[in-house]
């Protein structure tokens, strides 16, 4: 078997990657010549030096491919212009599958997306089937490479789509600056930490994006979520359980977040720097994110099974093993 992977070099890709190589399949990963291969160190990686928005690049290294996994992508950042999430998610994803259609092998292709294209979700966890309502950049750029992938489907490519959401775990270095504030005491609930967000293992994750790909319906979205919302108070005090540190206690008004990541964004522009707070990351904390799962359970069989505490746990150990904790 032979699998093709964009974004191998991240933490999803390179999960994707370690799971296929275990499995004994032979993996192609596609790579910029500034991307760094540290973390798949001893990973069995054949690796192609290109870019997805270099539509050259891409055609020679995609032929013989069995599967196709687009994991590459751009996370948000402050300061970002959004025609540099569009090059990278909306450019990105036609040039690949162009490629890959060019090929004329059909390969199954998974294009991995995120349930934040559908925007906050108030009541009830969301389905597959709710409206796009991106509310930033980084989100719109997203629900417009679904697009994409869906055009191509319906034009006969084997396209699925899986979008997992909130992924942690071991291996991860996004999510380890909300672990640092925890420990640090500097992470403050907003409102109260009552907002809902929809935390994902790693090692789930990446099952139920296999199971997507082996048996998901072309044209067909999957979320792949954890086995349940909770609130950030909740998942405050699991991390600092796991940390042994004291729980977070500070909280403050929403008005008031946003307000102050609205003024550190103005003042980080004005000196060149990154703001340690920007008004995406606050509203992450202070807006319902939930999804359900359920297409995935009846269609694929997929079935979350690491909890928040066990997950966590897990993670802080691996932190902690690499020393950075």
């Amino acid at each position: 078997m032979r699998i093709f992977i964009t974004g191998a070099t991240g933490f999803v890709g390179g999960a994707l990657a370690r799971a296929f190589v275990s499995d004994g399949a032979e993996v192609h990963a596609l790579a910029r010549s500034s991307s760094s291969h540290q973390s798949l160190d001893g990973v069995d990686i054949h690796y192609h030096r290109g870019d997805i928005t270099v539509p050259d690049s891409l055609k020679r290294v995609i032929a013989g491919a069995d599967l196709v996994i687009h994991a590459a992508g751009r996370l948000g950042q402050a300061g970002v212009p959004e025609a540099a999430y569009e090059q990278v998610h909306v450019e990105g994803t036609r040039n690949l599958l162009e490629a890959v259609r060019a090929t004329g092998s059909n390969p199954r292709v998974l294009h991995i997306s995120s349930p934040g294209v559908l925007g906050p979700i108030d009541g009830e966890p969301a389905t597959e089937d709710a409206s796009y309502e991106p509310s930033n950049a980084y989100e719109r750029t997203k629900a417009a490479a679904e697009r994409v992938a869906l055009e191509f489907a319906a034009e006969g490519l084997p396209v699925v789509i899986a979008r997992p959401e909130f992924i942690y775990g071991p291996g991860d270095l996004h999510v380890l600056r909300l672990f640092e504030a925890v420990r640090n005491g500097r992470f403050l609930y907003i409102d109260g930490g009552k907002y809902f967000c929809h935390p994902t293992f790693i090692d789930d994750a990446v099952r139920g994006m296999r199971l997507c790909l082996s048996r998901g319906k072309p044209g067909a979205i999957y979320h792949v979520a954890g086995p349940r919302e909770v609130t950030f108070r909740e998942l405050g005090e699991t991390i600092a359980q796991a940390l042994g540190v004291r729980p977070p206690r500070v909280s403050i008004p929403r008005w008031l977040i946003r307000a102050g990541a609205t003024g550190l964004e103005v003042a980080a522009s004005l000196v060149g720097k990154t703001p340690p707070l920007t008004r995406t990351g606050a509203a992450f904390f202070s807006e319902n994110r939930r999804f359900s799962w359920q297409r995935a359970h009846d269609e694929l069989g997929y079935t979350p099974q690491t909890d928040l505490a066990n997950g966590v746990a897990r993670t802080v150990a691996w932190y902690r093993e690499k020393q950075l904790l």
